[in-house]
């Protein structure tokens, strides 16, 4: 059961090592383009089609056509890859039930996005984890744990390239560990692993408006927040044109610097043919930038294409 294409390197390896895969759940078909008269399969059901296994793709989880026809594979265990929560009459239908790969070391990151949390946070090491589904999000016994460390200069594609490949990998341990117990091997409570912990972190889901930079932060965690959001969803600020006009500006890339104008935090500064902006401490360099309408591209360039840009003032 899974939907983005982090979930699809699993389902790969599931039919790469010559597992029994009776069935794919996938989210049903999006509409897409600018018209919405468009429909894209989900990454998942692409694969599994070019695979020939068959696909369900519920409305509602708890639909009784589709609870009827997921029931007839009569599937030993169900594997959950970034999908959505899942009601009891589902999970606890196999004999061995419904595990998680969940992209975050829990108990810390529960929730929609993990790893864009965890870089935002400034973490240098996060991981993956599987879990046992219960009625919860995210809160079932740990069966089985790998990390993966943050480099300071990682961004978010970065991270989700290398957790989606160590999901894959967990996944197939983890359902080596239950073929050796007989469906049934070790399991801890996530509460037993909350050792020293001070603070859980959660993971919400992003929306534009909790990607908004706030310049008055310090550099520091104003850079984690954008390669967090870099590439996607991007973290973005709102300028204001000498003309009077506001036009959104996402930014991908940055540099940190001690340097300390002792202006206020939101200026836009260009010197000597580089691009700041200034924060709650230091001035953070601009290296790579979006204009609304417009291709992503290097500070530098942008520059070269826009001579009054340090006319603009960040709303």
């Amino acid at each position: 059961m899974g939907t983005p294409e982090f979930a699809v390197e699993t389902l790969k390896a599931l039919v790469e090592n010559h597992f029994n895969v009776v069935a794919v759940v996938t989210q049903p078909d999006k509409a897409v383009g600018r018209h919405q008269t468009e429909v894209q399969p989900s990454e998942v059901k692409k694969y599994a089609l070019e695979h020939h296994l068959p696909v369900l793709q519920p409305e509602k989880m708890k639909d009784p056509e589709f609870v009827e026809a997921l029931r007839s594979y009569q599937a030993n265990l169900q594997v959950v890859v970034a999908f959505r929560m899942l009601p009891e009459v589902v999970w606890d239908m196999p004999k061995y039930g419904t595990f998680n790969v969940h992209a975050a070391l829990l108990p810390q990151y529960r929730g929609a996005a993990p790893i864009n949390w965890a870089v935002i946070n400034g973490e240098t090491q996060t991981g993956v984890t599987t879990f046992f589904l219960d009625k919860d999000i995210d809160t079932g016994r740990v069966i089985m744990q790998k990390s993966f460390d943050i480099p300071d200069t990682a961004d978010v594609e970065y991270v989700y390239d290398g957790l989606m490949h160590l999901g894959a990998e967990i996944c197939l341990e983890t359902i080596q560990l239950l073929m050796d117990a007989d469906g049934y091997p070790e399991s801890i409570p996530q509460e037993d692993l909350m050792g020293n912990v001070k603070r859980l972190y959660d993971a919400p889901k992003l929306f534009k408006s909790n990607c908004e930079i706030d310049w008055s932060r310090p550099s520091k965690r104003i850079y984690d927040f954008i390669r967090g959001l870099s590439p996607y969803p991007g973290a973005w600020t709102t300028l204001l044109g000498p003309d009077g006009k506001t036009v959104d500006l996402k930014i991908f890339k940055t540099t940190k610097t001690e340097k300390n104008p002792g202006m206020r935090p939101g200026m836009i500064v260009v010197y000597k043919g580089v691009l700041y902006i200034t924060t709650g401490d230091f001035l953070l360099q601009i290296d790579e930038l979006q204009m609304a309408g417009k291709k992503r591209m290097s500070a530098r360039d942008f520059l070269n294409g826009n001579k009054n840009f340090d006319k603009y003032t960040i709303k």
